[in-house]
Parts: structure tokens; C-alpha cells; sequence
């Protein structure tokens, strides 16, 4: 618990630095387009949030070296891995000018850094057909740099609200803190609650007031660090169903799929370029601007953005709390995972057909 309280403090004090000094630096930092169809801030406001978040978990490192030295040169190696995909990231916040390709490029890197230093392989997946394909170790690298850079893509996608991604992926990274001491994995547990200290350090910033953003950076940071976090999980512990971190993260990846489909499938579309048709954004749109008005006030925007986020973290603990439950089966968690998605298609298609649920669209 000390590598959180640690984490957290130093992540509130870098990212509140960052927010006060953005007169100096939001020329480049702030987001100046308010246009988009995935934009709902009302002013400028800096998007180098994961600055805050990486500083956080250095700190922690730094407390960690001293109280743990024996694990502390496997967590800078962690961290080391996560720079190319944090580099692109904030990359692209600076300058709006590094393409998603060359992001999730780096990402792949990143993955392919873990994989060289940490050893981090998908090597079980209890998915029939799959797990005899990994047995040879160049397919299980490959499976392995896509799941690491789906996820991390996947965090950047569900970036669009106040609150929405950081919240997530905190209780994301608690989950895997939790079943991590389960197995009694230290390192695993110890790195997933510093990262999750460090995101909630932000969290305060971000929500409700909107007073700092992620950005691509912070996204594919922390993106990385729980889809890796995972693979480690599950390298290094048998007991750990594959199905978990599945599971646990349910909402981002199936949010990406689901995306993915829609766009080529069902519109024709390239699966990259952006549309105002998520489930967060359906949300916000037929819920939130119905339950809490229709005034176009800058400050009843923000109120909008903000009150959107609470909604899709209680779709996203419906994924959490049974993999956290049942970290260990995977024909239980198999179950959850087929009512998520069933749930998640149900929602989907009953709003964005303007027949959003009754318990959903009460009037304020």
C-alpha cells in the first residue's frame, strides 16, 4: 500500500504542477479543437496528463530501489519498455502531427521490448485451436505484440470523457493487484498498484472539473502498462486463467472490436477514421443531454462531459468484479464474458435505435 500512497501523492503534485504552469506551455500542449465528432471540452486544455503518470510511477520507483532492491531493476526495465509507446504518445500531443499507425508501432515496440527483457509471452490462452498454434514461439510472440497493442489502442479509444479511461484502468490495475497477491507474484502486485496510484493522481485533476487530459501519450501509457501487467500475470502464474485479463478488460476490447466492425463492416469506412458513434458517445448524447438538459452553457457542457463517465464504469465493474471473483476458472469467467458482450450489443443497439432502456433514461 505504500507504493500507492507514494505513487498517488507525487502524481497529484505533477499533474497539479502541470495544470498551473499551462499558461507557459499550452501553445503546444492544450487541445485547441474543439470540432472533432469526439470533442466536448468547451477551452483549451493541456493533454499531457500521462507526464504526471510516468513521473509518478519514476518516484515510486525511486522509493521502491530503496525498499525492495532486489525487484527494483526488473520495474525500471518495465518502465523502460513503456517509453516508446509513451514517446509517440506525447509525440502526437505536441506536435498533432504522428500518425496512429506510427503510434501503434511503437506500442509494438514496447510489447516487443517486454518481451525481450521481461520475458513477457502469451503462451495460454485455454481458447481451442490457439493454444496449440503458440506452441510455436514465433506465433505467440505475434499473439502476444497484438494483444499488447490492442489494449493500449484500446485505453486510447474509450478516452473521450472526463474520468472515463483513467477510472477504468485503475480498477482495471486494482484487479490485477488483487489476484497478483493471490498468487503472491510481488512484483506484479507491487507494479500495478504503483501505476494505479499514479493514475488516480490524475483522476483528481481530470474529473469532474476537466483540467487536464490524457492525451494520446497518458493513453497508450497506461494502455500498455495493464495489458503487459497481464501477460506477466499470466507468465508467471499457472493458477491465473487466461480468460482473466479477457475479462478484466472487457469493455475496452470489446468496445475496439465492436468499433472496428462497425466501421468496415457495417459503414464501409476505414476502422481508423473517428466517428461520434461510440457507446460513451451515444451515451452522452441521448442519455446525458436528456437527463440533465439541453442548455448550451459552457459550464453545463463540462457537467455533461462528466456525469457521462459514470455510466460506463458501471459496465465496466460488470466485467471486473466476477473476473476478480473467479480470477481462477475459466469456465466461469468464459460465462461473464459471453453476458458481457451479449449485454454490451443489447445496450448499443437499443440506444443508438432511440429506444434507450426506461432504467436508464429517466428524466432529471
Amino acid at each position: 500500500m505504500i507504493f500507492f500512497i507514494v505513487s498517488f501523492l507525487t502524481s497529484l503534485f505533477a499533474t497539479l504542477l502541470v495544470v498551473r504552469s499551462a499558461s507557459f506551455h499550452s501553445r503546444l500542449s492544450a487541445d485547441h479543437d474543439f470540432s472533432g465528432p469526439q470533442k466536448f471540452h468547451t477551452h483549451p486544455v493541456p493533454r499531457i496528463g500521462g507526464v504526471g503518470v510516468i513521473v509518478a510511477m519514476a518516484v515510486a520507483g525511486i522509493f521502491d530501489y530503496y525498499k525492495e532492491p532486489e525487484s527494483a531493476p526488473y520495474f525500471w526495465l518495465f518502465l523502460a519498455c513503456a517509453l516508446p509507446a509513451f514517446v509517440a504518445g506525447i509525440a502526437e500531443d505536441l506536435t498533432k502531427k504522428v500518425a496512429a499507425r506510427w503510434r501503434l508501432l511503437a506500442t509494438g515496440i514496447s510489447a516487443a521490448l517486454a518481451v525481450w527483457l521481461l520475458g513477457g509471452v502469451i503462451v495460454r490462452t485455454d481458447i481451442p485451436g490457439v493454444d496449440q498454434l503458440i506452441t510455436l514461439m514465433p506465433m505467440a510472440i505475434a499473439l502476444t505484440l497484438l494483444c499488447v497493442t490492442g489494449v493500449a489502442n484500446a485505453v486510447n479509444i474509450i478516452d473521450g470523457f472526463n474520468g472515463l479511461a483513467s477510472m477504468c484502468v485503475m480498477l482495471m490495475l486494482l484487479g490485477i493487484a488483487y489476484v497478483a497477491s493471490q498468487t503472491g507474484d510481488e512484483f506484479v502486485a507491487s507494479t500495478a498498484l504503483i501505476a494505479a496510484g499514479a493514475v488516480l493522481g490524475f483522476f483528481v485533476w481530470n474529473f469532474p472539473a476537466g483540467l487536464i487530459f490524457l492525451g494520446d501519450g497518458g493513453a497508450y501509457f497506461i494502455g500498455f502498462v495493464l495489458a503487459e501487467l497481464s501477460v506477466l500475470l499470466l507468465g508467471r502464474n499457472d493458477r491465473v486463467s487466461p480468460i482473466f485479463p479477457l475479462l478484466l478488460c472487457a469493455y475496452p476490447i470489446f468496445e475496439t472490436i465492436f468499433t472496428m466492425y462497425r466501421r468496415r463492416v457495417l459503414r464501409g469506412v476505414a476502422t481508423a477514421q473517428p466517428d461520434g458513434i461510440h457507446l460513451h458517445t451515444l451515451i452522452h448524447r441521448r442519455l446525458i443531454r436528456v437527463n440533465f438538459g439541453s442548455e448550451i452553457s459552457d459550464r453545463r457542457k463540462m457537467n455533461r462531459n462528466s456525469m457521462t463517465s459514470p455510466y460506463l464504469w458501471l459496465l465496466c465493474l460488470s466485467s471486473i468484479i466476477p473476473s476478480v471473483l473467479w480470477w481462477d476458472s475459466t469456465r466461469i469467467l468464459s460465462i461473464f464474458l459471453l453476458i458481457f458482450i451479449a449485454s454490451y450489443i443489447f445496450l448499443y443497439w437499443r440506444i443508438v435505435r432511440f429506444r434507450t432502456p426506461r432504467w436508464l433514461s429517466s428524466r432529471r
